[in-house]
């Protein structure tokens, strides 16, 4: 899995190098901060390491927020809510996966705050490297949108996050090389379909 790792990342990285330029100028000049930011998660083993993404927030937003982003969440710049509905924001985690941080497939690494609250059960997630997509997220693709109203963060933590972990650890019960190229297909398709309008959790 680690040859078509590199592989297809060095492929996406080339293909995509127009939009990623392009993207990357457009953050810039649209609000004051960096290009990229970087997420502090959880990887393979407990290790910690930085994912990158096309920041999406003003500067800082971070210090300033909750680590979970809801629906509505006002720091989110007007060019952010573009790259986070079409998960663009998502691509410089191409990067990760060259570095060897991530897979293409595998459970997506999730803020060490929450992790500290995992079962030992769910901690078999981190038994493997995390990966840009799975099984989850693409059941929870417009996740940001389900999280509303003034318990959403409760609702992340005490339905949504279990939920994902549930889906994630049957995933990697039943991993085939066969079903990761599936959900790579189903992402990609996933991405060039126009999205489903998702249901708040109250």
């Amino acid at each position: 899995m680690r040859a078509l790792d590199i592989s297809l990342s060095v492929i996406g990285l080339i293909v995509l190098s127009p939009l990623l330029l392009a993207v990357a100028v457009i953050v810039k000049c649209s609000s004051p901060g960096p290009v990229l930011y970087r997420a502090r998660r959880v990887g393979q083993d407990g290790r910690l390491f930085d994912v990158f993404k096309f920041r999406t927030m003003s500067a800082n937003a971070d210090k300033y927020g909750p680590r979970v982003t809801a629906r509505g969440d006002d720091r989110v710049t007007p060019v952010g809510r573009f790259l986070r509905r079409t998960k663009i924001d998502e691509l410089p985690q191409l990067l990760n996966t060259l570095k060897g941080d991530m897979s293409l497939v595998g459970p997506r690494p999730e803020d060490p705050w929450y992790v500290k609250s995992y079962s030992q059960e769910q901690l078999e997630v981190l038994r493997v490297k995390p990966g840009i997509t799975s099984p989850a997220t693409l059941l929870h693709r417009h996740e940001e949108q389900m999280l509303a109203g003034q318990d959403w963060e409760e609702s992340y933590r005490n339905v949504i996050l279990p939920e994902k972990l549930r889906i994630e650890l049957n995933y990697l019960s039943h991993r085939t090389f066969a079903r990761d190229l599936l959900i790579l297909t189903k992402t990609g398709l996933a991405l060039i379909t126009r999205p489903k309008k998702a249901v708040p959790t109250r």
